[in-house]
Formats: C-alpha cells, structure tokens, sequence
C-alpha cells in the first residue's frame, strides 16, 4: 500500500497552526492573569513569559518602526546598566538583579511588538484579562484586610490591604488599569452589564483605598481625572452629557463610600497617619529625602553611576525614586535614558489619546494608567514592576499600528 503524502499546496488547509494559535492566545491569557501573582520574585508570571515568548515569535510577532524608539531607548538603559554592573560581578545580589532587568526590558518589546498586530483587538482581550486579574487580586485583598480570608498577614501586611502583592503600594496601583477599563467602558455606554460593570469598579477602588499607598490614591484620582477629561474633549455632545452626568454621580457615590469605609474599623485611624504628606522614614538627614539630597550630590560627581544596588549599600534604604535609581544603577546614560523613555512615551501617549484614530479608545484607558506609574516612579522604585512593562508594550504597540494605519497598511 502506497504512502499518503499531503501536498505543499494543501498545508495551509491543517487547522494545526490556528490550533496552535489559539494555544498562543490562551497562554498570553494566563501571562497577563498572573501578572497579579507576586509574593515571591519567581512567580507564575515568569514561568508561563518563556513559552509564551517564545511560541509567539516562532508565530511570527513582528517589530515595526512605530516601535523602533522604545526598543532602542530600552537597550540603551539596561546596556548601561549591565556595563555598571561589571565591578560588582563577584557579589550575589547585583547580577541578579540586573538580570531580571534585562528580562523585563524583553517582555516589554514582546509585548510591543504582540499588541502591534491586530491592536484593537488583542488589547481588548488583554484589558478584560487584567481587570479579571485586578479583580480576583482585590477581593483577595479586601478579605484580607477585614480578616475574612486567612490570617492578618496573608493577604494584608502593616495594617493595609496587598492582595497577592508583597508590597501594599504595588497592590493599589497595580488596580488601577483595570478601574481605568470598567470606568471607560461605564461612561461611553459600552458595558454590557452596567450593574456588574459598576460593582467591579467599586471593588478596585475600595482596594486602592484600603492600600492606603498615597501614591496609588493620588495617581489614580489624578489620572482618572485625565481620562475623564481626555474622553470628554474627544466625544460627541451628546456623550459628553452623559460623561458629565455618571462623572459627577461617581464622585458622589465614592464621597459616599469613602465615609463609610472610614467608620469602618480601624480604617479611619490608619488613614489619618497614611495621609499625611511625609511618613518618619521621609524625614531627617537619613530620611528617604534627606538621602536623596545627599545621593544626587554623588551622582554628579560620578557619571558612571553607584553601579546596581550600590545605593542600598550607601544608604542602607533604597532611593524611592526610580530617576534617581536609574542614575545610580547604570550611571548619566541609564538615567538619561530613562528619563528620556519617560517624556517620549508621554508624548507619544498624549497623541494617541487625542488623536481620532481607531486606537483612540484603547488609548484612553492605557495611557493615564502608565502615566500614573511615571509620576508615582517619583517617589516609589517601579522598574522593576512587571505590569509596567506590559502597559509600555501596550501604548506603543498602538503606536506602531497607528503609524502603520497612517500610511495606509493593515494594523
């Protein structure tokens, strides 16, 4: 009996590459999902980047000019970084830490160059996978701070709400682009369920709050104000009553909330010492900001930087200012970089926001939550978060399918 071969032509006609695809898509769920797992510095997250990257660029993710500056502003940041790092190759922390660096810098042109294709579409799925993800984290969070979920350091630590985070101020920012998402969706009229939509929303904010990370409330009332804003300039008379309207009733209604949850407990007293404008350890000569002044100082005079870590070792507390870290890790260059990758996706997001393109909505929610994480790097290390990097992947991966969509190609 003869052999049956399939012919060339007829390969494309095997579902094997849409299952594969599919596989793929299912994978980049579960990588975004656990990007809400971080009790350790390996968690989920990390063990499900490899395959997924991997399957991805095998399917044939591609770099576009759209995207080219980040890529090249990232390389120059972690070079730098890693050249800082040679005198100190023989200690244990700083290589590992600018390993994962690197690492972070790859899943951010990963997701670049994932969210260039099929943008409107890819970062629609990856929006409701992260506000699920936000979700589960909250409740996680919430529970643990009222002490109906585990005991008062699982899902809680130093009398505040952290969900799956080790840190609470990373817990209540990492909601706030899943609030941005249901919050966008509420005021256009694209939520589905308005009820469940609303009550979502409640959920994230009642966790950012019970956070009580200064940085996560400010940014997110600042941002959710651009948003509001944003949304406003670039909607039709009509929506911008009903925009002005669920505005104002949510300011209301979270008025409203806000006192409840302060007569609730001990919330009421743990926020009058969160909400002062400096803690003890932000004070002194050998405060976070006395350290500062005497950190800037140094770094002047050094254009290679402390090199990774070396603040720590100086300073006995990190810098809580990733401008000033990047400064310190990988020198003038590492800094300048950063800095410059700051301003340049600001402006890219700001056009992106304004501009009537297709990616305008998508925009809309992204951006003033990555710009929220910008502000707060002034007083928080963040480069080092994971979710940051996917949001970077997100705004210019847009920005890519917007310059492709300019001259005419399929986005």
């Amino acid at each position: 009996m003869g052999t049956f071969v399939l012919p060339r032509r007829d390969l494309a006609a095997v579902p094997f590459l849409s299952l594969l695809r599919g596989f793929g898509h299912a994978l980049m769920a579960a990588f975004i999902f656990f990007a809400c797992f971080a009790f350790s510095d390996t968690s989920p997250y990390d063990i499900v980047a490899i395959p997924t990257i991997v399957l991805w660029v095998l399917l044939g993710v591609r770099l576009y000019r759209g995207a080219v500056p980040l890529v090249l502003v990232l390389l120059v940041f972690v070079g730098a970084t890693v050249v800082a790092l040679m005198p100190y190759l023989d200690e244990e922390l700083p290589p590992v830490w600018t390993v994962q660096l690197c690492y972070l810098a790859v899943t951010g042109i990963f997701f670049t160059m994932f969210f260039s294709d099929e943008s409107d579409r890819r970062v629609e799925a990856a929006l409701k996978v992260y506000t699920a993800s936000a979700l589960f984290c909250a409740v996680l969070g919430i529970g643990g701070y009222l002490e109906l979920i585990g005991n008062d350091k699982l899902f809680s630590m130093y009398g505040r709400a952290s969900g799956t985070f080790q840190d609470p101020n990373v817990f209540g920012s990492f909601l706030t682009l899943g609030a941005f998402y249901l919050m966008h969706d509420l005021l256009t009229g694209r939520a589905r369920r308005p009820l469940l939509s609303g009550l979502g929303l409640a959920i994230l904010l009642a966790g950012v709050f019970l956070s009580f990370s200064r940085g996560s409330w400010g940014g997110t009332l600042a941002m959710g104000i651009l948003l509001v804003v944003m949304l406003y300039r670039t909607s039709a008379p009509r929506l911008r009553r009903r925009i002005v309207l669920l505005a104002a009733l949510t300011a209301g209604f979270g008025a409203v909330s806000l006192a409840g949850l302060l007569s609730v407990g001990d919330v009421g007293e743990t926020f009058s010492k969160r909400a002062a404008v400096t803690q003890d350890y932000d004070e002194g000569e050998t405060g976070r900001f006395g350290n500062q002044l005497r950190g800037i100082g140094m770094l002047i005079e050094d254009p290679l930087g402390m090199g990774p870590l070396r603040w720590r070792r100086t300073f006995n507390l990190e810098p809580h200012n990733s401008y000033i870290g990047a400064f310190s890790n990988g020198g003038w260059v590492a800094g300048v970089a950063f800095v410059f990758l700051v301003l340049m996706t600001s402006r890219v997001g700001f056009r992106l926001m304004s501009h009537d393109t297709p990616y305008r909505r998508h925009a809309q929610i992204v951006v003033p939550a990555l710009l929220m994480f910008f502000l707060q790097a002034m007083q928080i290390d963040m480069e080092k978060w994971r979710h940051v990097y996917m949001m970077l992947g997100m705004v210019w991966g847009l920005e890519a399918a917007r310059v492709r969509w300019l001259a005419g190609g399929e986005a």
